[in-house]
């Protein structure tokens, strides 16, 4: 179906400057009303190979739904990181142009589609500066922070009610699950615009299945026994599944077991006990978070809104590694648990990929992205294999909505957006624009993409060099046959982080090593008590 381009009339009373003027009445707007509604799902942490359309065995049949009548993205990244992801979301910036809004420069999509004629949305994780009333959003609801308790909507680091409604503290009851809950005010709010016949921008930023493992008891029965074989087994059943998804090709090398990682069959049974638990858990999350998006999908069918709107699905960052335990309670899963998984489960929930959530490869970067649009996208189950990063959804999105992106913000000076708009790619059409290469830089850890090549580093390590055409998962490191190569990468590398204010590579060589512990000291946590 052939795409409108509309230019809203508001636009032109901008004149370039955003002040967050009124929103334009239902009437005026009445003969733009194909224009699609956009929702932007955001998960936390999840693996590559997490999603039954990604070849894992957790069982999502709404997003795998939602895939066989849409795209499955297999070269989309992220920044690795969750705040730093957010800020580029929302500002189509680097992150480090903005600090996590904490700098001015930046307008966020709900300040550029608000003016534009559309109804802006929140529900779910912020983890930015400021709050989302104060940019753009018409309602709000969920937490500010990086992660909660799921039971009891509490920090997960102060222990600080930071749940709000709107401005306001929001008090959770008792039957509280996060993840429902997140759902819930989503589909509220939409309700609340029945009569309204603007288009509207959701962003819906789940917690799930970022840690403290928290699940209700009837989806964790799902998953019990169900990792009993191991995560060497399942990375095998995974890659395999991947290759008859059509994911994987012979360009996609299984890396190998991360060397810090044991053998599942070298474990001994007490061991296998306090790790299996936790990924029948996380697994339990992933599912309940898909029941939801199920719920949401529904929804929008029921109320004839499905076909003109526009999803995007994807993590904020790959499988996190890092290894967290408060108190005594070896168990995952209930109101009181306070655990996550390590690398070890990490590493298999990555599958096929190298690295974690933090570091610039693929197993930091590299996402599920799932884009579902009745009315926009032709090739329905196919893959696109289109290089992107989350920092072209905001070029899309103001393409597609005929929207002004502003050159000033409250008086100052507004950066130009970094991406390329996606709108051609998701038609099955070449790329509206040439891809400009794509960087990476978080706690260290940096990269730089430009066509096939990528030149990558972890933080005090030098580079590597990886032809992404051959090698997908980096196995083969081929810095030494081509050093023009790497020097060309390494010098713009170094002259993004310039300008937009990132680490040198010489910087991040300079750096301390990572003080994050990536694995639980089985011997000393498990230790008979003397």
């Amino acid at each position: 179906m052939q795409i409108l381009h509309v230019r809203v009339l508001c636009a032109l009373a901008l004149v370039g400057v955003l002040v967050s003027p009124p929103c334009l009445s239902p009437t005026l707007l009445a003969a733009e009303s194909s224009r699609p509604n956009f929702i932007v799902i955001v998960c936390d942490d999840m693996g590559f190979s997490d999603l039954g359309c990604y070849g894992g065995e957790i069982e999502t049949p709404n997003l795998d739904r939602l895939a066989s009548s849409g795209l499955r993205f297999v070269d989309f990244h992220n920044n690795a990181k969750c705040s730093e992801t957010r800020a580029s979301l929302m500002t189509g910036l680097w992150h480090q142009q903005s600090k996590n809004l904490k700098k001015p420069g930046n307008v966020t999509i709900a300040e550029v589609l608000k003016p534009a004629g559309y109804r802006t949305l929140m529900s779910g994780k912020w983890h930015l500066a400021s709050e989302p009333p104060e940019r753009g959003f018409d309602r709000y609801f969920g937490f500010l922070g990086g992660c909660i308790n799921f039971f009891t909507g509490n920090d997960w680091g102060s222990g600080e009610n930071l749940m709000r409604l709107d401005r306001n503290v929001f008090d959770v009851p008792d039957d509280f699950y996060s993840t429902d809950a997140i759902t819930d005010y989503a589909i509220e709010f939409l309700n609340e615009g029945e009569s309204d016949d603007r288009p509207f921008f959701l962003y819906l930023a789940h917690n799930a299945p970022h840690f403290p493992l928290h699940a209700p008891e009837e989806d964790i029965a799902k998953y019990r026994g169900r990792y009993r074989v191991g995560w060497d087994e399942i990375r095998r059943r995974r890659y395999q599944r991947l290759q008859e998804l059509g994911i994987a090709d012979e360009t996609w090398n299984l890396s190998d077991r991360d060397s810090k990682v044991e053998s599942w069959e070298s474990l001994t049974a007490k061991e296998r006990e306090f790790l299996e638990p936790m990924m029948e858990v996380y697994a339990a999350m992933v599912d309940r978070l898909d029941q939801n998006i199920g719920r949401l999908v529904d929804h929008l069918e029921s109320t004839g809104q499905l076909d003109n709107t526009l999803i995007f699905f994807f993590s904020d960052n790959g499988a996190c590694p890092y290894q967290r335990l408060k108190g005594d309670m070896l168990v995952p899963g209930s109101v009181d648990s306070d655990i996550a998984y390590d690398a070890r489960w990490a590493n298999m929930c990555n599958t096929p990929l190298r690295n974690y959530k933090q570091y610039a490869h693929q197993g930091g970067t590299l996402t599920p992205m799932i884009a579902h649009w009745p009315n926009g996208i032709q090739d329905t189950g196919g893959l696109n294999h289109f290089p992107s990063h989350l920092v072209d959804i905001m070029p899309t999105l103001v393409e597609l909505a005929g929207a002004t992106y502003p050159t000033q913000r409250n008086g100052q000076d507004v950066f130009p957006m970094e991406g390329v708009s996606l709108a051609a790619t998701l038609q099955g059409k070449e790329a509206s624009r040439q891809r400009k290469p794509i960087y990476w830089e978080f706690a260290n850890n940096h990269a730089v993409r430009d066509g096939n090549w990528k030149l990558v580093a972890e933080r005090t390590k030098d580079w590597e060099l990886y032809d992404v055409s051959r090698d997908r998962c980096e196995t083969d490191n081929i810095i030494d046959q081509y050093p023009d190569v790497a020097k060309r990468l390494a010098e713009s590398y170094d002259q993004w982080a310039k300008r937009v204010g990132a680490k040198t590579h010489a910087k991040c060589l300079n750096s301390s090593p990572s003080s994050q512990s990536q694995l639980f000291n089985l011997d000393k946590l498990l230790r008979d008590p003397q």
